[in-house]
Protein backbone atom coordinates (compact mmCIF):
# COMPACT_ATOMS: atom_id res chain seq x y z
CA UNK A 1 0.00 0.00 0.00
CA UNK A 2 1.09 3.51 -0.46
CA UNK A 3 -0.06 6.43 1.17
CA UNK A 4 -0.61 9.98 -0.36
CA UNK A 5 1.24 12.30 2.27
CA UNK A 6 1.00 15.37 -0.09
CA UNK A 7 -1.32 15.67 -3.15
CA UNK A 8 -0.34 17.78 -6.05
CA UNK A 9 -2.54 19.28 -9.06
CA UNK A 10 -3.88 16.68 -11.69
CA UNK A 11 -2.36 13.38 -9.84
CA UNK A 12 -4.15 10.99 -10.83
CA UNK A 13 -4.30 7.00 -11.26
CA UNK A 14 -4.30 6.05 -15.37
CA UNK A 15 -3.76 2.87 -17.52
CA UNK A 16 -4.57 3.49 -21.58
CA UNK A 17 -8.01 4.17 -20.93
CA UNK A 18 -11.01 3.14 -22.29
CA UNK A 19 -11.40 2.20 -25.94
CA UNK A 20 -14.13 0.07 -26.26
CA UNK A 21 -16.81 2.61 -24.86
CA UNK A 22 -16.65 5.16 -27.39
CA UNK A 23 -20.07 4.42 -29.00
CA UNK A 24 -21.74 4.98 -25.89
CA UNK A 25 -20.05 8.43 -25.70
CA UNK A 26 -17.12 7.39 -23.03
CA UNK A 27 -13.66 9.25 -23.82
CA UNK A 28 -11.00 7.06 -24.06
CA UNK A 29 -8.87 8.90 -21.71
CA UNK A 30 -5.88 7.44 -19.61
CA UNK A 31 -2.46 8.54 -19.31
CA UNK A 32 -1.96 11.50 -21.51
CA UNK A 33 2.27 10.44 -22.49
CA UNK A 34 1.80 6.60 -23.13
CA UNK A 35 5.23 6.30 -24.41
CA UNK A 36 6.55 7.26 -20.60
CA UNK A 37 3.97 5.17 -19.26
CA UNK A 38 4.67 1.66 -20.88
CA UNK A 39 8.01 2.57 -20.15
CA UNK A 40 7.48 2.34 -16.63
CA UNK A 41 5.72 -0.94 -16.94
CA UNK A 42 8.07 -2.22 -19.59
CA UNK A 43 11.15 -1.33 -16.81
CA UNK A 44 9.01 -3.73 -14.28
CA UNK A 45 8.08 -6.21 -16.08
CA UNK A 46 4.68 -5.00 -16.24
CA UNK A 47 1.62 -5.54 -18.96
CA UNK A 48 1.72 -2.49 -20.43
CA UNK A 49 -1.80 -1.44 -19.63
CA UNK A 50 -1.32 -1.72 -15.84
CA UNK A 51 -2.17 1.30 -13.89
CA UNK A 52 0.26 3.89 -13.11
CA UNK A 53 -0.01 7.14 -10.96
CA UNK A 54 0.59 10.61 -13.50
CA UNK A 55 2.22 13.18 -11.65
CA UNK A 56 1.88 16.90 -13.55
CA UNK A 57 4.12 19.39 -12.28
CA UNK A 58 5.34 17.24 -9.10
CA UNK A 59 5.18 18.57 -5.72
CA UNK A 60 3.56 15.21 -4.57
CA UNK A 61 4.65 13.16 -2.04
CA UNK A 62 4.27 9.02 -1.52
CA UNK A 63 4.64 7.04 1.92
CA UNK A 64 5.58 3.21 1.26
CA UNK A 65 3.92 0.99 3.81
CA UNK A 66 5.00 -2.03 2.07
CA UNK A 67 8.55 -2.75 0.46
CA UNK A 68 8.23 -3.25 -3.39
CA UNK A 69 9.65 -2.03 -6.71
CA UNK A 70 8.84 1.12 -8.99
CA UNK A 71 10.34 3.02 -11.72
CA UNK A 72 9.96 6.46 -12.47
CA UNK A 73 9.46 7.78 -16.26
CA UNK A 74 8.69 10.90 -17.82
CA UNK A 75 9.43 14.20 -16.69
CA UNK A 76 12.10 14.47 -14.50
CA UNK A 77 10.96 16.21 -11.21
CA UNK A 78 14.34 15.45 -9.26
CA UNK A 79 12.51 12.83 -7.44
CA UNK A 80 14.48 11.32 -4.00
CA UNK A 81 13.95 8.58 -1.81
CA UNK A 82 14.25 9.24 1.91
CA UNK A 83 16.04 12.26 0.82
CA UNK A 84 18.65 10.77 -1.57
CA UNK A 85 18.31 11.34 -5.16
CA UNK A 86 16.68 8.22 -7.30
CA UNK A 87 17.85 7.24 -10.94
CA UNK A 88 14.96 7.61 -13.34
CA UNK A 89 13.79 4.88 -16.23
CA UNK A 90 15.09 2.38 -14.19
CA UNK A 91 13.83 -0.05 -11.74
CA UNK A 92 13.52 1.22 -7.91
CA UNK A 93 13.93 -1.00 -4.84
CA UNK A 94 11.48 0.55 -2.68
CA UNK A 95 12.35 -0.32 1.30
CA UNK A 96 8.60 -0.65 3.84
CA UNK A 97 8.07 3.25 5.06
CA UNK A 98 10.50 5.34 2.84
CA UNK A 99 9.20 8.53 1.74
CA UNK A 100 9.39 9.09 -2.39
CA UNK A 101 9.26 13.31 -2.92
CA UNK A 102 8.90 15.31 -5.92
CA UNK A 103 10.96 18.63 -6.41
CA UNK A 104 12.30 20.80 -8.89
CA UNK A 105 11.72 20.83 -11.96
CA UNK A 106 13.92 20.09 -14.84
CA UNK A 107 12.07 19.15 -17.89
CA UNK A 108 8.87 17.66 -18.85
CA UNK A 109 5.17 18.30 -17.32
CA UNK A 110 3.78 14.97 -16.74
CA UNK A 111 6.25 11.70 -14.32
CA UNK A 112 4.86 8.41 -14.21
CA UNK A 113 5.22 5.64 -11.58
CA UNK A 114 4.61 2.67 -12.13
CA UNK A 115 4.60 -0.39 -9.28
CA UNK A 116 5.22 -4.36 -9.84
CA UNK A 117 1.46 -5.31 -11.42
CA UNK A 118 0.35 -2.08 -11.56
CA UNK A 119 -1.68 -0.08 -9.37
CA UNK A 120 -5.04 -2.11 -7.83
CA UNK A 121 -7.76 0.42 -7.99
CA UNK A 122 -11.41 -0.28 -9.01
CA UNK A 123 -12.04 -1.14 -12.82
CA UNK A 124 -14.82 1.31 -14.43
CA UNK A 125 -15.62 -0.34 -17.99
CA UNK A 126 -12.61 -2.12 -18.32
CA UNK A 127 -10.24 0.41 -17.16
CA UNK A 128 -8.93 2.01 -14.13
CA UNK A 129 -8.11 5.63 -15.43
CA UNK A 130 -9.99 8.43 -13.22
CA UNK A 131 -12.35 10.64 -15.42
CA UNK A 132 -14.93 12.56 -14.27
CA UNK A 133 -18.80 11.03 -14.53
CA UNK A 134 -16.84 7.66 -15.24
CA UNK A 135 -14.95 7.00 -11.53
CA UNK A 136 -15.96 8.04 -8.53
CA UNK A 137 -12.64 10.46 -8.29
CA UNK A 138 -10.75 12.00 -10.80
CA UNK A 139 -7.83 13.14 -8.65
CA UNK A 140 -5.82 11.22 -5.81
CA UNK A 141 -6.08 13.31 -2.93
CA UNK A 142 -3.98 13.77 0.44
CA UNK A 143 -4.26 10.39 2.53
CA UNK A 144 -5.21 8.15 0.10
CA UNK A 145 -4.11 4.69 0.16
CA UNK A 146 -3.38 3.20 -3.04
CA UNK A 147 -3.37 -0.37 -3.28
CA UNK A 148 -1.05 -2.55 -4.97
CA UNK A 149 -0.06 -5.97 -5.16
CA UNK A 150 2.39 -7.13 -2.19
CA UNK A 151 5.75 -8.09 -3.25
CA UNK A 152 6.17 -11.37 -3.94
CA UNK A 153 9.50 -11.40 -5.82
CA UNK A 154 12.98 -10.99 -4.37
CA UNK A 155 14.56 -7.83 -3.95
CA UNK A 156 16.41 -7.45 -7.40
CA UNK A 157 19.70 -4.90 -7.73
CA UNK A 158 20.58 -3.61 -11.56
CA UNK A 159 22.87 -0.58 -12.48
CA UNK A 160 21.22 -0.17 -15.94
CA UNK A 161 18.74 2.39 -16.67
CA UNK A 162 16.77 2.96 -20.13
CA UNK A 163 18.16 6.15 -21.82
CA UNK A 164 15.54 8.26 -23.22
CA UNK A 165 15.53 9.93 -26.74
CA UNK A 166 16.23 13.74 -25.88
CA UNK A 167 13.47 14.81 -28.20
CA UNK A 168 10.53 13.25 -26.96
CA UNK A 169 10.58 16.24 -24.01
CA UNK A 170 12.29 19.08 -26.45
CA UNK A 171 11.28 18.18 -30.27
CA UNK A 172 9.55 21.28 -31.48
CA UNK A 173 8.36 19.52 -34.25
CA UNK A 174 4.67 18.09 -34.02
CA UNK A 175 3.79 15.56 -36.64
CA UNK A 176 0.67 14.76 -37.77
CA UNK A 177 -1.90 14.37 -41.04
CA UNK A 178 -4.34 16.17 -42.80
CA UNK A 179 -7.88 16.34 -41.29
CA UNK A 180 -11.47 15.48 -43.07
CA UNK A 181 -11.82 19.01 -43.72
CA UNK A 182 -7.79 20.28 -44.55
CA UNK A 183 -8.90 20.94 -47.95
CA UNK A 184 -11.51 22.81 -47.39
CA UNK A 185 -9.03 25.73 -46.02
CA UNK A 186 -7.27 28.60 -48.33
CA UNK A 187 -3.86 28.55 -49.50
CA UNK A 188 -3.03 30.95 -47.59
CA UNK A 189 -4.44 29.11 -44.18
CA UNK A 190 -2.71 26.03 -45.24
CA UNK A 191 0.49 28.10 -45.73
CA UNK A 192 0.21 29.78 -42.27
CA UNK A 193 -0.33 25.84 -40.62
CA UNK A 194 3.09 24.80 -42.19
CA UNK A 195 4.90 27.87 -41.29
CA UNK A 196 3.84 29.34 -38.05
CA UNK A 197 5.22 28.66 -34.25
CA UNK A 198 2.16 28.20 -32.36
CA UNK A 199 2.24 28.54 -28.40
CA UNK A 200 0.21 26.79 -25.91
CA UNK A 201 -2.22 29.25 -24.22
CA UNK A 202 -2.83 28.89 -20.51
CA UNK A 203 -6.08 27.73 -21.13
CA UNK A 204 -4.60 23.69 -21.48
CA UNK A 205 -5.68 20.43 -19.54
CA UNK A 206 -6.33 16.97 -20.08
CA UNK A 207 -9.00 17.76 -22.73
CA UNK A 208 -7.50 19.78 -24.93
CA UNK A 209 -4.56 22.48 -25.54
CA UNK A 210 -6.23 26.10 -27.08
CA UNK A 211 -3.43 27.63 -29.30
CA UNK A 212 -2.80 31.56 -28.99
CA UNK A 213 -2.11 32.63 -32.43
CA UNK A 214 -4.96 32.88 -34.57
CA UNK A 215 -5.80 30.91 -38.41
CA UNK A 216 -9.01 33.72 -39.41
CA UNK A 217 -11.72 31.52 -41.26
CA UNK A 218 -15.36 31.84 -42.36
CA UNK A 219 -16.40 28.26 -42.02
CA UNK A 220 -20.06 27.68 -42.06
CA UNK A 221 -21.53 25.75 -39.66
CA UNK A 222 -21.13 21.77 -39.99
CA UNK A 223 -22.53 18.56 -38.44
CA UNK A 224 -21.19 17.28 -35.31
CA UNK A 225 -18.87 14.52 -36.33
CA UNK A 226 -16.43 12.16 -34.95
CA UNK A 227 -13.12 13.40 -32.95
CA UNK A 228 -10.49 11.73 -31.53
CA UNK A 229 -7.17 12.79 -29.09
CA UNK A 230 -4.90 14.37 -31.21
CA UNK A 231 -7.75 15.89 -33.32
CA UNK A 232 -6.93 19.87 -34.38
CA UNK A 233 -10.48 21.55 -34.37
CA UNK A 234 -10.39 25.05 -36.01
CA UNK A 235 -13.14 27.54 -34.23
CA UNK A 236 -15.28 29.99 -35.61
CA UNK A 237 -12.82 32.49 -33.81
CA UNK A 238 -10.09 31.10 -35.24
CA UNK A 239 -8.74 29.26 -32.16
CA UNK A 240 -7.14 26.22 -32.70
CA UNK A 241 -7.85 23.20 -30.50
CA UNK A 242 -5.61 20.24 -30.39
CA UNK A 243 -7.78 17.53 -28.26
CA UNK A 244 -6.28 15.70 -25.78
CA UNK A 245 -6.53 12.70 -23.87
CA UNK A 246 -9.56 13.38 -22.09
CA UNK A 247 -11.75 14.43 -25.01
CA UNK A 248 -15.14 14.03 -25.88
CA UNK A 249 -16.12 11.49 -28.57
CA UNK A 250 -17.74 14.07 -31.14
CA UNK A 251 -17.33 17.87 -32.07
CA UNK A 252 -18.80 20.33 -34.30
CA UNK A 253 -15.61 22.35 -35.51
CA UNK A 254 -13.59 21.56 -38.87
CA UNK A 255 -11.12 18.79 -38.11
CA UNK A 256 -8.15 20.39 -40.18
CA UNK A 257 -5.18 18.10 -38.41
CA UNK A 258 -4.75 15.07 -37.14
CA UNK A 259 -1.53 13.99 -34.79
CA UNK A 260 0.32 11.16 -34.56
CA UNK A 261 -0.06 9.13 -31.45
CA UNK A 262 3.74 9.82 -30.90
CA UNK A 263 3.17 13.56 -31.52
CA UNK A 264 0.35 13.61 -28.52
CA UNK A 265 2.72 11.97 -25.99
CA UNK A 266 5.23 15.08 -27.15
CA UNK A 267 2.52 17.52 -26.60
CA UNK A 268 1.82 15.91 -23.47
CA UNK A 269 5.10 17.03 -22.37
CA UNK A 270 4.53 20.56 -23.22
CA UNK A 271 2.76 23.45 -20.96
CA UNK A 272 1.86 27.14 -20.82
CA UNK A 273 4.05 29.19 -23.26
CA UNK A 274 6.06 26.46 -24.84
CA UNK A 275 6.12 27.04 -28.66
CA UNK A 276 5.81 24.33 -31.51
CA UNK A 277 4.98 23.80 -35.27
CA UNK A 278 3.09 21.16 -37.13
CA UNK A 279 4.60 18.74 -39.70
CA UNK A 280 2.23 17.78 -42.22
CA UNK A 281 2.46 14.59 -43.31
CA UNK A 282 1.05 13.14 -46.56
CA UNK A 283 -2.21 11.00 -45.77
CA UNK A 284 -1.29 7.32 -46.64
Amino acid sequence: MIKILKASFGLSIQDLGRTNHRTIGVPVSGVMDRYSMKLSNLILNNQETDAVLEITFGGCQLQFEEACQIAITGADFSPTLDGEPVSMNSALNVPKGAILKFGKRLFGVRTYVAVEQGFQTEKVLESRSMYKGITPFTTSEKETILHAKSNQTKERTSNSAIKVPEKHFTSTSITCFKGPEFDELNDLQKQQLLETKFTISANNSRMGYQLEELLPNDFPSMLTSAVLPGTVQLTPSGKLIVLMRDCQVTGGYPRVLQLTDTAINQLAQKTTGDKFSFDIQNNI
